[in-house]
């Protein structure tokens, strides 16, 4: 019997967390198993007690990884309808309160048996590699692929002395890309370019928000009734980058020639008092409420989703409401990019577009969604496109070669390789201390897990072995 090909994804993020990275990659995993023609384990990040309780919403803390596996585990079958047959490992991670993210913690590369070392997939490339001091990924595995799923350069750039900082991001982003992937999926043209890149939106919306669209698109069909109620709205995480600040900058300008526009918006983060507070002083009925989950019936009725964010790389809620067939006014920028195939969504380019063309949407109702449509922004359709993309459709039909690792540094003669072990090489040496971490912002003592993340992971505890 032929050997199953593996694959080992890993994230930055995990459930309850209702991020992109906590929710595509784990999809990912599910719909890559459904063929039986691969094993997959998904790695995700586990967090102390004290940031679990910093990061996930509503309370939810877990005391134990199996618990956190059980949550993810109901959670993932009650959007599919099937039972997912792929593993869940757990690595050590912090929360970075400034970046706002995860951080891995140690050689996160060692959770992989090296018997099973096929295909990394790294979600997040820049991030899961910015402080990582351990076996070299390429060396590690035979297939290393990225896929970017952030605009982190536009996200700097809005912070103190953001261009310095987004001008030297880049190129860190492109050095460490460059020694740690074969090749990379950019889901936009949003993201910078990276070396051996591609560009190939490879997520899909969750299966509740298909099966919403469908309902919708019958009763479009019979005309019965009015299929949409609501108006206009807004779903995202409320901080300012987060389409908020351009959304109330647009609607406070064109006041008068939106007069009679009420709009909802639903979110939670850092700068909701803020945004309750700007929403106010528009004359417009600007909503402000908690964040929901998107799938929730408050949203079936609501006829026109906005969306000007321009830091998106791909915005999952815009893929989810065109899902449920409703009209989508975003910008025309490479984010949206995708999502132009569908006659429901509307773009704009600058501020008077984005006033003709809400007028437009209140007066339209929204085109019944082909099957060809619905099928494009299925999971189903984002693997085909993911193994296309990667090129896991030649690897899986031909033995990938591996780079011996008995050594950090390979053995090529070749001036690129050299070049490249080099770059690996100085990587791993300022990543190894932990004054020239913390220089570069790592979360201070994430050189190795303490002793309670590997008490609550089963790890060994190395102790002292830690850079000076």
């Amino acid at each position: 019997m032929e050997r199953k090909q593996h694959i080992a994804i890993f994230t930055t993020a995990s459930l309850p967390w209702m991020t992109g990275t906590a929710v595509n990659p784990l999809f990912r995993a599910a719909y890559l198993t459904t063929s039986g023609e691969r094993k997959v384990t998904l790695v995700i990040p586990w967090l102390s007690l004290k940031d679990q309780e910093l990061v996930y919403p509503n309370n939810i803390t877990f005391s134990t990884p199996s618990d956190h596996e059980i949550y993810v585990r109901h959670w993932l079958e009650e959007r599919t309808g099937f039972i997912s047959d792929f593993n869940i490992r757990f690595y050590p991670g912090k929360f970075s309160r400034d970046k706002r993210s995860i951080l891995a913690v140690g050689d996160i590369t060692e959770l992989i048996p090296d018997e099973e070392a096929d295909i990394a997939i790294l979600e997040e490339p820049e991030h899961l590699t910015w402080y990582h001091h351990g076996k070299r990924w390429k060396m590690k595995f035979r297939l290393v692929i990225g896929v970017v799923h952030t605009n982190y350069l536009e996200y700097v750039k809005r912070e103190k002395n953001g261009r310095m900082q987004a001008f030297l991001l880049k190129y860190i982003n492109s050095w460490l890309v460059n020694i740690y992937c074969h090749k990379v999926i950019r889901l936009s043209a949003a993201t910078q370019d990276l070396p051996r890149s591609i560009i190939c939106n490879v997520h899909g919306v969750n299966p509740k928000f298909i099966e919403i669209g469908k309902q919708k698109t019958l009763e479009l069909e019979s005309r019965k009734e009015q299929v949409f109620k609501k108006g206009a709205y807004y779903i995202g995480k409320m901080v300012w980058s987060k389409g908020y600040k351009e959304l109330l900058q647009l609607l406070k300008e064109h006041q008068k020639e939106l007069a009679g526009l009420e709009v909802d918006l639903y979110g939670n983060g850092e700068d909701s008092a803020q945004v309750h507070e700007a929403a106010k002083k528009l004359d417009l009925v600007v909503r402000v409420h908690p964040g929901r989950d998107h799938a929730d019936p408050i949203f079936h009725d609501y006829k026109l989703f906005l969306n000007p964010s321009t830091t998106d790389v791909v915005c999952t809620t815009t893929a989810e409401a065109l899902a449920m067939g409703k009209l989508v006014v975003c910008a025309n920028h490479p984010s949206n990019e995708f999502f132009k195939q569908f006659s429901n969504c509307l773009t704009y380019d600058n501020s008077q577009g984005f006033v003709k063309t809400i007028r437009r949407a209140l007066t339209d109702e929204p085109a019944p969604m082909t099957d060809a449509q619905i099928y494009e922004l299925s999971w189903e359709a984002a693997t085909e496109r993911f193994l296309r993309a990667s090129g896991l459709e030649e690897a899986h039909s031909k033995r990938l070669s591996k780079i011996p690792s008995k050594g950090f540094m390979s053995v090529s003669l070749s001036t690129k390789r050299r070049v490249e072990d080099a770059s690996a090489f100085v990587h791993h040496l300022a990543s190894g201390f932990e004054v020239s971490r913390r220089a570069f912002g790592a979360i201070p003592g994430s050189l190795q897990p303490d002793e309670q993340q590997c008490k609550e992971l089963g790890l060994p505890f190395l102790g002292g072995k830690r850079g000076s």
